[in-house]
């Protein structure tokens, strides 16, 4: 039972917050990377995860977190955005991390065009006063690249084996 609530609703939850937070703050808490994890090592024992499965989970997050430190280091994301895809790539392990990748890339790129054509346009005075779209619309502002993690993630999610019992 609580493994099922686990499986269908913790990582729904957790990129839909870390979306929003995202989009309004630029901002995502720690408390959605390690709510992932910890939510993928409770649901792997709950599971009865093979220790091998886990480790070759473990392996892809770490990779992930890895290669997105590089580009964090330099400046091409933020530390949110590191965080939260090692821990979304804890979950999907080498089946599906390179979907998540590639759906990120593609959400991202469309997320950035729009970001730089938002930012070229002169904001409306009614829009003006809004704290969170002022700060999208600053010049050398980053792009806030949870909201393409988020739903990457979600496109994916259901076709692994978290919900799919007979694939385990």
């Amino acid at each position: 039972m609580v493994g099922d609530a686990l499986r269908f609703l913790l990582v729904p939850a957790m990129m839909a917050f870390a979306a929003s937070t995202d989009l309004f703050t630029q901002k995502i808490s720690n408390f959605v990377p390690a709510t992932l994890a910890l939510g993928f090592f409770i649901l792997a024992a709950l599971d009865g995860m093979p220790i091998t499965d886990i480790g070759g989970h473990l392996a892809v997050g770490l990779a992930v977190l890895s290669v997105a430190t590089v580009f964090f280091a330099r400046g091409w994301c933020g530390g949110g955005d590191v965080k939260l895809a090692a821990a979304t790539a804890l979950w999907f392990g080498s089946t599906h991390v390179l979907d998540y990748l590639l759906y990120t890339s593609l959400l991202g790129g469309a997320l950035t065009l729009l970001v730089l054509e938002f930012r070229r346009r002169e904001l409306p005075p009614m829009l003006a006063n809004q704290a969170w779209l002022t700060q999208w619309h600053q010049p050398a502002g980053g792009v806030p690249y949870g909201i393409a993690l988020a739903p990457a993630a979600l496109l994916v999610y259901p076709s692994t084996a978290w919900l799919h019992p007979a694939a385990r």
